[in-house]
């Protein structure tokens, strides 16, 4: 008889992905196997409040029961045709985004770096198409200190040397201007810009969120240039911010909206690509496309989120248990952290360099059974699902409390 196979301690299986898997993550050592809303399990059975989120892939918690139930049902009835043929779950999943929105049209995708390379492809084709740019003459207007994704387009227009440094030659056409910087922005557009692509609120450089006004000008400077703004809502999107979009916290509507992470209920990958009809319009059969995209499974999963945002409990979560996080992190401040940012259930939080790098209060907040992750060096980011109790929110804010005071 064979004898049974040994259960692979958490040390086992990090040691085990060292010769096998690319080491393009540094990740905490803990090693997740079970999770229900807020909390993670490892394989030892010890317990985790997850306050990442997925970066907001999770704004529903892990393995929320109405997203569970959705995907399940769809399991076992259809799960891909490709866009070859039609689906009788894209039609309900279009409409109801749109509607959610307040746009027009949708363009169903994937992964979120595969919703900006879309949105960067429809934007150029609106202007050669509808603006009358000359051809593989557009530019795209971006910000500094970005984060749209990895692959070689958009770490083209990154100002983060670890990930463009070796993956050159770069695509031209970006033209970068500081954040936040609205007569930047306006010197860089011209007769040629095609669009404006900014995060309302920067997630990967630190929750930096724009001075009030600022997202309102970008649409005005955008309507008065005659080109498209378009707003990356990938990880700031669907309920993170205490409304349903980071813009409407300035009353905004752009053409063009990128969602993500949050749209698969962190079960499938969905990203999708949002917009006025004159925008998405440009597109015809056979010039942009993906084998996966608007996959029933995905659509059924994305219009189960769909239906937990119309009813706008996590919006008001956010909103609510936002003011918890700020007013804890505010007495933290001159203990340990030196600053924050924080909208919604949403900050970046500036430690103190001298009590520890962001990596290393990460650690010692694995030891208190919490889970964040660090960013540009003190800076770490919480950004817990939606659905975290006051209780566990206050717990995690007093455990980062007490690894500060013993450092």
């Amino acid at each position: 008889m064979t004898a049974p196979a040994r259960t692979r301690t958490s040390a086992d299986l990090i040691k085990a992905e060292e010769p096998v898997l690319a080491h393009n993550y540094h990740p905490l050592p803990v090693v997740v196997s079970r999770a229900e809303g807020a909390w993670v399990e490892d394989v030892e059975g010890r317990r985790y409040l997850d306050m990442l989120a997925g970066y907001s892939a999770l704004n529903f918690g892990h393995r929320h029961p109405a997203l569970i139930e959705a995907a399940h049902r769809q399991l076992d009835r259809l799960t891909l045709t490709s866009r070859a043929f039609h689906n009788d779950r894209l039609a309900e999943f279009a409409e109801r985004l749109a509607e959610l929105t307040g746009l027009d049209m949708v363009l169903p995708m994937n992964t979120g770096a595969e919703a900006v390379e879309s949105g960067i492809k429809v934007a150029r084709k609106w202007a050669y198409e509808v603006k009358g740019v000359p051809a593989d003459r557009a530019t795209i207007v971006v910000a500094a200190d970005n984060f749209h994704g990895r692959t070689t387009t958009i770490v083209s227009f990154s100002t983060d040397e670890t990930a463009r440094q070796g993956f050159g030659p770069f695509t031209p056409g970006f033209r970068i201007v500081p954040y936040n910087d609205l007569a930047a922005l306006e010197a860089a557009v011209d007769e040629t810009t095609a669009a404006v692509l900014i995060e309302p609120i920067q997630g990967e450089a630190g929750v930096v969120i724009p001075d009030d006004g600022y997202l309102a000008g970008v649409r005005e400077l955008t309507h008065r240039a005659g080109c498209l703004f378009v707003a990356d809502e990938i990880q700031s999107g669907l309920g993170r911010t205490g409304r349903t979009l980071a813009v409407e916290h300035e009353g905004v509507v752009p053409d063009v909206l990128l969602l993500g992470k949050a749209l698969g209920g962190g079960i499938v990958p969905v990203s999708a690509v949002v917009a006025r009809r004159e925008v998405l319009g440009v597109l015809r059969p056979g010039e942009h496309g993906s084998t996966f995209g608007g996959n029933p499974l995905a659509a059924a999963v994305g219009t189960a989120v769909v239906e937990l945002l119309e009813t706008g409990e996590y919006q008001r979560r956010a909103a609510e248990l936002g003011v918890v996080l700020r007013d804890g992190l505010t007495g933290l401040v001159g203990k340990g952290v030196v600053g924050f940012r924080a909208r919604g259930l949403w900050a970046g939080v500036d430690v103190d360099p001298a009590v520890g790098t962001g990596r290393e209060i990460g650690e010692r907040l694995l030891a208190e059974g919490v889970l964040v992750k660090d960013t540009h060096g003190s800076t770490i980011r919480l950004a817990p699902p939606l659905t975290i109790t006051e209780e566990d929110l206050e717990a995690a804010l007093g455990a980062l409390g007490k690894v500060l005071a013993q450092a």
